[in-house]
């Protein structure tokens, strides 16, 4: 089992930056492949970005390419998503995922995640 805490969110102004974080406990917290997905109000979750286990593989949704970064500290067993250039259509609740799975993190279906976090608001103004 994998727990995941989700922090950062907040209210930013269109062209800002945020980044967010997520902790991951449990047993096998430090090997499991994490993502970020995201779910606006009316529209289904979508994938943003992922990271391998060993954090040496990366995985982007092509509306974020250039604009996020994710990263992990698996000393830490947290998970980081840092925005830059953020935009109103990037409102939307962020949630973080894992799996243990080899490869997950090339995937970017809802369903070939097996752990998910409670979500963590971001807005965006124009």
């Amino acid at each position: 089992q994998v727990q995941l805490v989700e922090s950062g969110g907040g209210l930013v102004q269109a062209g800002g930056s945020l980044r967010l974080s997520c902790a991951a406990s449990g047993r096998t917290a430090s090997t499991v492949d994490m993502g970020w997905f995201r779910q606006a109000p009316g529209k289904e979750r979508e994938f943003v970005a992922a990271i391998r286990w060993s954090g040496g593989s990366t995985n982007y949704a092509d509306s974020v390419k250039g604009r996020c970064t994710i990263s992990r500290d698996n000393a830490k067993n947290t998970v980081y998503l840092q925005m830059k250039s953020l935009r109103p259509e990037d409102t939307a609740v962020y949630y973080c995922a894992a799996d243990a799975r080899s490869g997950a993190y090339t995937r970017v279906g809802v369903t070939a995640w097996g752990y998910w976090g409670q979500g963590t608001q971001v807005t965006v103004s124009s």
